[in-house]
């Protein structure tokens, strides 16, 4: 009678490109081929990061629906041909690129003037296009690093827009498609195994491999997080400096002489809430949570100068910060 469930191999690569792999995990025990299969491809499409366009301000326009003289394309079908482009960002961003062209041409990803930490995947998409030779098309995007979708509404809740700058839905996923396939195998005297075929496609911007790697890492820090079941004990350091100690003389005694408890003035509870359910963005979620800052109650714990060490969190990053923890009666340690 077999006791243990046996471990599957490691990933084997049946193909593989800059943009494109296919990958098959063997000996999986009967059924675990669709539970991980579903597991990795759900994770692969939602939680690897990438590059999209924030915002952008284009001279001449005010809002995505007005027109500019000379180009064929109004301002939103020049805006949907952006959302094709693809980029890398080698940085942790934010990050600018720029477009300035004039004359009768067609405007393509190759005419996206770039830093050095910023690479276009897809040069050969076509942006806009000129008419007339005294038209001209000139503008700039903010660009980041995020996961999944995020809507404008959201963005625009964490940085009030400027006047002329367009906020848009960004789609940081630089995965294109992901499929899997499960088919039977022998293993022993069993016929019933499992072995799973992924074939993941990106955008260029992250190996294929790169994001079947980064989505088991995922799935293994988030299972190791829940193993084990205990009761959570909260600490003093854990929950922040929220009052300061009372001097001996403040604190009210009871008829016995013993002193009454001292309540804190915030709930322990709230305190504990999980950095990532504030309405900051992903990125700087993700950076807090890299640096181990997972609370509410850690985070006030933090002073300014703390913050500005942690690399990816710029001024404006912890000054959205202080803003949000103002909402909620915090502030950061001074």
């Amino acid at each position: 009678m077999e006791l243990n469930i046996i471990l599957p191999s490691k990933p084997k690569i049946i193909s593989e490109n800059d943009r494109q792999g296919i990958y098959e995990i063997e000996g999986l025990y009967p059924g675990y081929g669709q539970t991980l299969g579903n597991s990795l491809r759900r994770i692969i499409l939602s939680s690897i990061v990438g590059t999209a366009i924030a915002s952008l301000k284009v001279t001449g326009a005010d809002h995505e629906f007005s027109t500019l003289p000379g180009i064929k394309e109004d301002v939103l079908a020049i805006i949907l041909n952006l959302k094709k482009i693809h980029f890398k960002l080698s940085g942790d961003g934010p990050d600018t690129a720029t477009i300035q062209v004039k004359g009768v041409k067609i405007v393509t990803g190759a005419d996206i003037n770039t830093g050095g930490q910023m690479e276009v995947m897809n040069p050969k998409q076509v942006i806009a296009t000129l008419t007339d030779k005294n038209a001209s098309l000139e503008l700039e995007m903010t660009l980041e690093k995020g996961i999944g979708y995020v809507p404008k509404e959201v963005l625009q809740q964490t940085r009030p827009p400027a006047i002329g700058t367009i906020i848009l839905d960004a789609a940081f996923t630089p995965i294109r498609r992901v499929s899997y396939e499960v088919e039977n195998m022998r293993v022993g005297d069993r016929t019933d195994y499992n072995r799973l075929r992924l074939n993941i496609e990106t955008d260029g911007s992250v190996d294929p491999r790169e994001a079947l790697e980064k989505s088991i890492e995922i799935m293994i820090n988030q299972l190791r997080a829940i193993v084990g079941f205990k009761e959570e004990v909260v600490t003093y350091e854990e929950i922040g400096e929220i009052a300061p100690a009372p001097r001996a003389a403040e604190i009210p005694k009871l008829e016995n002489g013993l002193a009454s408890p001292i309540r804190t003035t915030k709930d322990v509870d709230f305190l504990k809430t999980r950095v990532e359910d504030l309405a900051l963005l992903p990125r700087i979620i993700r950076v807090l949570a890299d640096a181990g800052v997972r609370t509410i109650g850690g985070l006030s714990r933090k002073r300014e100068s703390d913050l500005a060490e942690i690399a990816g969190l710029g001024v404006k990053a912890i000054d959205n910060i202080k803003k949000l923890l103002k909402k909620h009666d915090l502030e950061l340690r001074t």
